[in-house]
């Protein structure tokens, strides 16, 4: 008994090599390309995002060297402001310094002149008062003759009224 599944026989053959023929066109016509195809517009998507990738990177390098720069500029330029602020600080210190210095001379001599104003109108009422004295004592004297006695008692009298403070 010969199995039939065992004995060549040529149709079988000749069928089987059709239909995997027509299978091979199917799927290539319909499976194969369409995959194909899919796979390239993928590696195609990969390679963008890549390419995306690698230009945002190097975008990101230029902004972080930029940003450096410019804070390293910044940097400076605040040292320098600060720089001037405190030369201008310390000018303005030494303005102030020297405007007071002025200023209390000023207000000094002003005082030592009015003082010496002042000393010089106490002097002459002195002198005003010592002519109205020797006046006041001359009047006396010629009105009466004088004794020593007379004189000590006018002496002691016009050290008392120079004594006393102006009425």
């Amino acid at each position: 008994m010969d199995n039939p599944l065992t004995t060549p026989d040529p149709g079988l053959y000749i069928w089987t090599i059709v239909t995997f023929l027509v299978l091979m066109v199917l799927l290539t016509k319909f499976a194969w390309r369409p995959l194909l195809a899919a796979l390239e517009q993928r590696r195609k998507t990969i390679a963008a995002a890549v390419d995306d990738a690698r230009q945002a990177r190097e975008s990101l390098e230029r902004a972080q060297q930029d940003s450096a720069k410019v804070l390293a500029t910044a940097r400076v330029e605040a040292e320098g402001l600060l720089t001037r602020v405190r030369t201008d600080a310390e000018r303005l210190r030494q303005d102030l310094r020297e405007k007071a210095t002025v200023e209390a001379a000023n207000l000094t001599q002003n005082a030592e002149r009015q003082i010496q104003r002042e000393t010089a109108k106490a002097v002459e009422t002195i002198r005003h008062e010592a002519v109205d004295l020797a006046v006041a004592i001359a009047s006396k004297v010629v009105r009466r003759q004088v004794s020593a006695a007379d004189q000590d008692q006018l002496l002691q009298e016009a050290l008392k009224e120079i004594g006393r403070p102006n009425q």
